[in-house]
């Protein structure tokens, strides 16, 4: 059996079995959602530019012209000015940035990274971490602005942070120092992150021999 993709009608025909019309479809069904802002958290607009102030700290963008941020209450909204794909990219990107910036300012975002190693450790001195890693010499990385680090069992490193993408990129530059090799799993890894192990090439050529 051959399913044919496209073709007239083949949008709205999956449409319908959705329950959406062809226009409702185009929407960004992230960027229609509304924002809701918590207690304990002011949002200032000038123009283009968003602050958003919270207990975790303070966080501003940028919008692009695209799309305008309007606020009601105690709720932000995103519209775009157009339906092209570009309107309809930066109408949903706009959106979740300005969710993670009140999430970040009120709630805060966290990482977990696992050390795996014979010897291998983490140790929080000031604004930086220091990190043995197998190497002749510890590694030194200073934590960015804004993002602090939590050491437990010398061997779980939790960061926390009111910005996320900052968060995120701190977290991969410390990954990167020793990723997790796929033989003995020893290494650097995200708490979620699941390693695909390999068998030595011992244990693989004697699995073969008799």
């Amino acid at each position: 059996m051959v399913v044919r993709l496209g073709g007239r009608g083949w949008a709205a025909r999956c449409c319908a079995a959705c329950g959406e019309s062809k226009t409702s479809a185009k929407m960004s069904r992230v960027g229609k959602l509304p924002i809701q802002i918590p207690a304990g958290v002011t949002v200032e607009m000038n123009g283009a530019s968003v602050r958003v102030k919270g207990p975790k700290g303070t966080l501003a963008v940028e919008c692009p012209a695209s799309v305008r941020v309007t606020r009601a209450e105690a709720e932000l909204r995103v519209e775009r000015a157009g339906e092209t794909s570009a309107h309809r990219a930066a109408h949903g990107l706009t959106r979740k940035l300005l969710a993670n910036m009140v999430h970040g300012v009120s709630v805060g975002f966290s990482r977990v990274l696992e050390i795996s190693g014979v010897g291998y450790r983490a140790e929080v001195k000031g604004d930086s971490l220091q990190l043995a890693l197998g190497y002749s010499h510890p590694i030194v990385f200073k934590l960015p602005p804004g993002i602090k680090a939590r050491v437990d069992r010398q061997t779980v490193v939790t960061l926390e942070g009111a910005d996320r993408q900052l968060l995120g990129q701190a977290a991969a530059a410390i990954r990167a120092l020793r990723r997790c090799e796929p033989y003995k799993g020893k290494g650097i890894k995200y708490s979620d992150e699941l390693i695909r192990r390999k068998a030595g090439k011992a244990a693989a050529g004697g699995a073969g021999t008799r």
